[in-house]
């Protein structure tokens, strides 16, 4: 049976629209009439109108001739014959209701062209009508893998007559030969049916919620065994095995059953608690927490004069004393006898032997012990302890010792004020007493190796305070100075032939003029 011939093996009917280019519809008529159709020259009551849409023609033939009367009368693109002879069957008209096209909205989330393209044609070619707003649309495709799928759907599932479907919806009805919409489920919104029996209490019930009041609240006068928190953590409980009992119901199902049964309850806790005997206050009852800890006082800001200790306060004694027994004091005897040593601490090795070698000093050894928690610290700060050899002192006209012609690091660089008193006092005499202040140094050698003065360099110095920026000035204004002429040359040079870069002179552009017309 050819393609355009109904279940009787009669021909379908074909009107085409007048209007129409000729080729066109010569090419129509030897396709219809191939695949087994016939075209009339007047709209038929059971048939195909082949239109162009988004013409006025195929708004008046619409118009005229769609009517409720003709639910079998289908207006189509002309197209609608080629898309039969390429899928081998005749599309069924599946998008249509009462008689009219179903309005559908293609949603912008179907981003790609050729996809919006080939849906729309193929909801034309069954009936359909692509075209619709989606405030006005019937059916509303979107891509189901977006945001803005979900958000269409609480948007619209209250409205009867509105459905959001995904775009594969617009194939699968068209296989089906069938037009449906994604069914809807019931979902409880809470609470019990009218009618509905509930779930009654039953001993064991009573027995286990007994259990639970007695195990958190043992003793009543404590309180709590009517509020809301109690049985809430009742059910909280569901995910434990001993507990898969709570499920049965709400917590306010609980709450209610203790509280209106509390006279006949009480006594069968009461029971539980005289077999478990707890005591007031365990770790796991409802309403006792941990203890939180206490805050240190703190120590006021008053000078302790004259040995007195009126000035601390009385916890903070009791933490000085505590501190104090982890080390044992040498005996006043010893004490004197190193009373020309300085000790600035009594935090020593634990291994530290002291032996006086004065006349008339006691001899021997004393050991200084100290808390672990100090010993484990000056192991771990072995860069801490003091080198006899480098803090040596300087005796008579000797030269004097190495630690004080260290090289001064960059953090106490960065930490040296702008004006130093030593920097005053500084000339351009070369005999110095003593090692100078690193700043100093720096300003005299800025001084000395650009030729300058040392008021000149210290004067600038203390106005910017930045050693780095200091020596830079001076570089630059020696560079400066070393490019003006001679006076033996002539006032005007030529601007072809600078003698320096004006990128490598402060001032840039400005200090360059002003050199090349002889003001500098």
């Amino acid at each position: 049976m050819s393609i355009f011939q109904d279940q009787n093996g009669q021909p379908i009917k074909f009107f085409v629209q007048k209007d129409l280019p000729q080729e066109i519809q010569s090419e129509l008529h030897r396709t219809v009439t191939a695949l087994g159709g016939r075209i009339e020259s007047k709209v038929p009551r059971v048939g195909f109108v082949l239109v162009q849409p988004g013409t006025l023609e195929e708004q008046r033939l619409k118009s005229c001739w769609a009517s409720h009367d003709r639910p079998e009368r289908f207006f189509v693109p002309y197209t609608f014959v080629d898309a039969c002879k390429v899928h081998g069957v005749l599309l069924k008209q599946i998008f249509v209701r009462d008689g009219q096209p179903l309005r559908l909205h293609i949603d912008s989330s179907i981003a790609n062209v050729n996809v919006r393209a080939a849906l729309s044609q193929r909801i034309l070619h069954s009936g359909g009508d692509p075209s619709a707003s989606a405030q006005s649309a019937q059916v509303i495709l979107a891509d189901p893998h977006t945001e803005i799928f979900q958000t269409l759907i609480k948007t619209y599932q209250s409205q009867p007559d509105k459905y959001v479907e995904s775009y594969l919806w617009v194939k699968e009805c068209a296989d089906n030969g069938e037009l449906y919409f994604t069914p809807v489920v019931y979902k409880n919104p809470g609470g019990r049916r009218a009618g509905e029996e509930r779930t009654h209490f039953t001993e064991e019930d009573e027995t286990n919620l007994c259990n639970w009041i007695a195990l958190k609240i043992p003793f009543k006068e404590t309180g709590g065994r009517t509020g809301n928190r109690l049985y809430q953590q009742l059910v909280e409980m569901a995910n434990h095995s001993d507990y898969s009992w709570v499920t049965r119901h709400t917590w306010q199902s609980w709450r209610e059953r203790y509280k209106k049964n509390a006279a006949r309850l009480d006594p069968k806790i009461v029971g539980i608690v005289e077999r478990n005997k707890p005591a007031l206050g365990d770790k796991g009852q409802y309403g006792y927490i941990r203890k939180p800890e206490e805050k240190p006082k703190k120590l006021k800001k008053k000078a302790i004069e004259g040995g007195e200790d009126n000035a601390i306060p009385d916890a903070s004694k009791d933490e000085l004393a505590f501190l104090s027994q982890a080390f044992t004091i040498p005996p006043s005897s010893l004490i004197g006898a190193m009373s020309g040593t300085n000790i600035p601490s009594p935090i020593l090795s634990a291994s530290t032997s002291i032996t006086s070698t004065t006349p008339g000093a006691v001899t021997g050894a004393s050991t200084i012990s100290i808390s672990p928690e100090v010993l484990a610290a000056r192991q771990n700060a072995s860069e801490e302890e003091d080198d006899e050899n480098e803090w040596e002192i300087r005796e008579g006209d000797e030269p004097p010792p190495a630690w004080a012609k260290r090289k001064a690091s960059i953090e106490e660089e960065k930490e040296v004020k702008p004006q130093t008193p030593a920097a005053a006092s500084l000339s351009t005499n070369d005999s110095q007493t003593g090692p100078l202040h690193v700043v100093d140094q720096v300003i005299l050698d800025v001084a000395r190796r650009f030729r300058f003065t040392v008021e000149e360099v210290k004067e600038y110095y203390d106005k910017c305070g930045d050693l780095n920026r200091t020596t830079n000035r001076f570089t630059r204004m020696r560079e400066v100075l070393a490019s003006l002429p001679d006076d033996g040359e002539p006032p005007g040079l030529s601007a072809t032939t600078p003698i320096f870069k004006p990128s490598t002179v402060v001032g840039g552009k400005q200090v360059y003029e002003k050199i090349m017309k002889g003001v500098v």
